[in-house]
């Protein structure tokens, strides 16, 4: 018995696929699992790209003190105000779930905005399509949408060399990846 289970029915992420469908914004208030707190100098120009550029939602505000943004349940940003932003970009990166059909269009609306805010998009080794965003606070954000799997692809054999295989393949979806 393992204390490890399929717990998809959780997360708002859709099935990988062409045609996956994005959740619509959540607007529930919950228990933050986690989220992230950035600092801006200038509020509305960060408001008006993380809703504009990124697809997210304005949750709610607390005048001169933040602005709590989501786009998909925990997927939250809180934008408070600061007097300066990083002049250089941070190595780390926070990364949110898309799916394929959004990638494009955030692409264009991101170079809309800022034409040099967007690396990408790529493919990557463990079959996803990532798009990287610098936002006006010198945050550097990662939009992954993973790929439909194919069993014979180079992506699957890139998982299988590190012992990660999909369901149905010889285990249990609860065994330890070796």
């Amino acid at each position: 018995m393992s204390d490890y289970y399929n717990a998809f029915e959780t997360s708002p992420v859709p099935t990988p696929g062409p045609d996956a469908v994005p959740p619509e914004p959540f607007r529930g208030i919950y228990g933050m699992p986690a989220f992230v707190t950035i600092p801006t100098s200038d509020m509305a120009a960060s408001v008006d790209f993380w809703i504009r550029g990124l697809g997210f939602i304005e949750l709610f505000s607390i005048p001169g003190r933040l602005v709590h943004l989501r786009r998909w349940a925990f997927q939250d940003v809180l934008l408070v105000p600061s007097a300066s932003v990083p002049e250089r970009t941070p190595a780390m990166s926070l990364s949110f779930a898309c799916v394929l059909g959004q990638v494009d269009s955030l692409v264009e609306a991101c170079r809309a905005l800022r034409p040099d805010s967007v690396d990408g998009p790529r493919d990557t080794p463990w079959n996803t399509r990532d798009v990287e965003v610098i936002t006006p606070e010198n945050a550097r954000i990662v939009f992954t949408a993973a790929k439909p799997f194919d069993p014979a692809s180079q992506e699957a054999r890139n998982l299988a060399a590190i012992g990660i295989t999909p369901p149905g393949a010889g285990r249990g979806d609860n065994e330890e990846h070796a």
